[in-house]
């Protein structure tokens, strides 16, 4: 199938949707690559955490400092984190599921070191679902909305 990119620039304690729903919910998404770049490289030391959620951030996001990172919260879709040194010296780190969504996505961002923001890139893999697929997709996303 197709693979669709979305990239931007997301502050410090920011949120982005990534719409990805339809009327009938017949098309699922996997996320194939996910990457994080520094906004101003070899400038400032970071510390990025973007993650992506299935579901809408109602609480605030963490400051800086405050950076959490839950495997076992079944909302989270990946997770990348970028230490960027002013001297060159850069770690990154992202891991992700290989599970098939029909909603939209939310990337959000917390910078451990800086208010600065940072560069994402997300390829997603488009998915054609069935009947049964597209029913299963869509009561997690019921299932996650009612757990909030």
């Amino acid at each position: 199938m197709a693979i669709k990119s979305f990239r931007g620039k997301i502050d410090q304690q920011g949120q982005e949707t990534i719409h990805l729903h339809t009327n009938n919910g017949a098309m699922g998404y996997r996320i194939k690559r996910f990457e994080l770049f520094q906004r101003q490289p070899g400038i400032s030391t970071v510390e990025n955490l973007v993650q992506i959620w299935k579901i809408q951030q109602t609480s605030p996001i963490p400051a800086a400092g405050a950076g959490v990172v839950d495997f076992s919260d079944q909302t989270l879709l990946g997770a990348a984190f970028l230490n960027g040194e002013a001297a060159g010296e850069y770690y990154f780190n992202v891991i992700f599921d290989n599970e098939i969504f029909n909603q939209d996505i939310f990337v959000t961002h917390t910078n451990n070191q800086s208010a600065d923001s940072v560069n994402y890139y997300i390829e997603l893999e488009q998915v054609k679902l069935d009947l049964n697929e597209n029913t299963v997709a869509t009561l997690k996303d019921i299932r996650n909305i009612a757990s909030q």
